[in-house]
């Protein structure tokens, strides 16, 4: 499908088109196909050939795009853009995070002897990131002037806005921002041996106000996430 088969390619995967409509725009030689609901806008930036889709909120829908994006392109990597609820209080709003691992924070066995967080068929809690790709994301958010933190970023179906719930995700998991489709999107990706990475740019604290912070923030940090995506890919590219 790519224009030009010899380059690397990326697939970048948003929830929302506030983190993704932007990067689409930007392609040249754009082209889009629909599987299964979703457009998968797919051409070039910075010579990279890159594929672009939303996947809708939630740890399912992540996972579908996630899936046939790799069966259908193939990327040579996923990166996961979007924000986040700060569970780190380093994490200011609109500062960005990198995952070293991901974590779905509502797997819970335990009743059943497992460790929580325990996804049976990889047998793991942990789902480790691609090192590389994180660290040209960490370079990228420097280089952009947006504070960067790098660590485990959780993953669930609910969106987390009460101090309790923040506390014991930070705790329990030792992670420093919570979110919904990084871990899923890690899941299928280690399933079918793709690198991958995740970057949120934080929206909330996670906290009593993150319903009101996220929507006054969104758009602003969904243009960081922007930036440090478009770094990226520059960087990506020079590799």
């Amino acid at each position: 499908m790519y224009f030009d088969k010899n380059k690397r390619s990326i697939g970048i995967i948003g929830a929302m088109a506030e983190e993704i409509d932007a990067v689409k725009s930007k392609l040249s030689d754009a082209q889009t196909v629909r599987i299964s609901g979703t457009d998968y806008v797919y051409g070039q930036l910075h010579g990279v050939n890159v594929v672009a889709a939303m996947s809708g909120i939630g740890k399912v829908n992540s996972a579908i795009c996630a899936e046939a994006m790799i069966l259908n392109f193939t990327p040579d990597c996923i990166v996961n853009i979007g924000v986040g609820g700060a569970l780190h209080s380093d994490l200011a709003i609109g500062s960005a995070a990198v995952a070293d691992k991901v974590v779905q924070h509502d797997m819970d066995l335990t009743p059943l002897g497992f460790e929580a967080g325990f996804l049976p068929g990889i047998d793991r809690v942990y789902i480790q990131c691609d090192s590389k790709c994180a660290e040209l994301l960490e370079k990228a958010a420097k280089n952009s002037d947006i504070p960067c933190r790098r660590g485990i970023i959780a993953s669930g179906d609910a969106f987390i806005n009460d101090s309790a719930s923040k506390k014991r995700i930070a705790e329990q998991f030792g992670a420093i921002v919570c979110e919904m489709e990084g871990g899923s999107i890690g899941h299928v990706c280690a399933v079918n041996g793709v690198p991958f990475a995740v970057l949120r740019t934080i929206s909330d604290n996670g906290d009593e106000n993150s319903d009101s912070d996220f929507t006054n923030s969104l758009e602003a940090s969904a243009n960081a996430a922007l930036r440090i995506m478009n770094g990226f890919l520059e960087l990506y590219s020079q590799e």
